[in-house]
């Protein structure tokens, strides 16, 4: 039930993210649907990967969101040649002055930030995008035998070009399952256009202030785990996360068209999201319409499409939107 405190806390909430928002909008234009989207990936304490072709501000997006947060942001921009040592950090030998004795210290990497910017993270083998599994699932990284601690909160937004372009690497089922969100970046309409080419090509810089500080974040997130959500969505949720696996699907379409489904994991992900969403929009219970606006980002990443798929040019998205369609909420199971 909800208190007259955490009403309060939502009606701070909400006022918080729209001066982020504000803040965002400064150097940003349009693009509310992506940015949404990342900050529900924040409210629900995921990573996000963005994929778009270059030149659609996903870059200045982060670091313009960074910039808007009192927290520690780094960029590591991923190229063929980053080895995992350059994320993670490495030892290197130190002489102590006062006794003379040389030992090893451990440097840290870029990884130990809040806001991690991981530029076109599909630019480098699989080996160094691997170099992020651990810290994006633990929260932590691994060096000599030792674990070291990431200073919460911690998220990973990701950015990508499509997997069609040149000097590409595809990342990892494994890895790609890590990402709580896959935000598909589009092209701006045509009035926005003009906007970006009026504000980017004149002498006027906008300034942009922190107007949210990490305590507040992880505040938030603990919010959302609060926010209601009815039995029968939670059933709902499950059954379109199991229609998504051939074989033991209740949909034809999956079994011609699927190789590979979701797994618990895009459950998960799917309500805490769907929590996200409802908080985000001044609500404090989940609805269907959450549900079904979240699905997408969602299962984008979690579901592989057999070759008959590839080439008929049949994607996630339709099985998705075909499922959304097919399987419906049953009241009071």
């Amino acid at each position: 039930m909800k208190t007259d405190t955490t009403e309060k806390s939502v009606h701070e909430l909400i006022e918080n993210l729209g001066k982020l928002k504000k803040e965002i909008g400064k150097v940003i234009v349009g693009q509310e649907e992506t940015i949404d989207q990342l900050l529900i990936t924040f409210l629900a304490g995921g990573h996000a990967l963005l994929e778009g072709v270059p030149g659609l501000a996903k870059t200045l997006m982060i670091r313009t969101l960074s910039e808007a947060i009192d927290l520690k942001f780094r960029r590591i921009q991923f190229t063929p040649d980053l080895m995992p040592s350059d994320i993670i950090g490495t030892e290197i030998l130190e002489e102590d002055h006062t006794t003379g004795k040389r030992i090893f210290k451990f440097n840290r990497g870029p990884i130990f930030a809040n806001i991690i910017l991981a530029d076109e993270i599909n630019r480098t083998s699989p080996k160094t995008q691997s170099a992020l599994l651990e810290a994006m699932q633990e929260f932590e990284v691994t060096y000599g035998g030792v674990s070291y601690k990431l200073e919460r909160p911690f998220f990973i937004l990701a950015t990508q070009n499509p997997i069609e372009q040149s000097g590409t690497f595809p990342l990892p089922e494994a890895q790609l399952d890590r990402f709580l969100l896959y935000i598909k970046v589009n092209y701006p309409t045509a009035d926005e256009e003009v906007s970006i080419l009026e504000s980017t090509t004149g002498r006027k810089k906008s300034d942009i202030h922190k107007v949210i500080e990490g305590a507040q974040i992880i505040e938030a997130q603990n919010l959302v785990r609060e926010v209601h959500i009815n039995a029968d969505l939670v059933k709902w949720v499950s059954r379109l996360v199991r229609a998504t696996r051939p074989g033991n699907s209740e949909s034809n379409f999956v079994n011609e068209w699927v190789r590979w489904g979701a797994g618990p994991r895009a459950g998960q992900a799917m309500i805490l999201t769907a929590k996200a969403r409802a908080l985000l929009r001044g609500s404090f219970a989940v609805t269907e319409e959450d549900i079904e606006h979240i699905a997408y980002p969602v299962l984008r990443h979690r579901i592989l499409m057999n070759f008959k798929a590839e080439a008929e040019g049949v994607g996630s998205t339709e099985v998705t939107q075909h499922l959304l369609k097919t399987i419906r909420v049953k009241k009071g199971i």
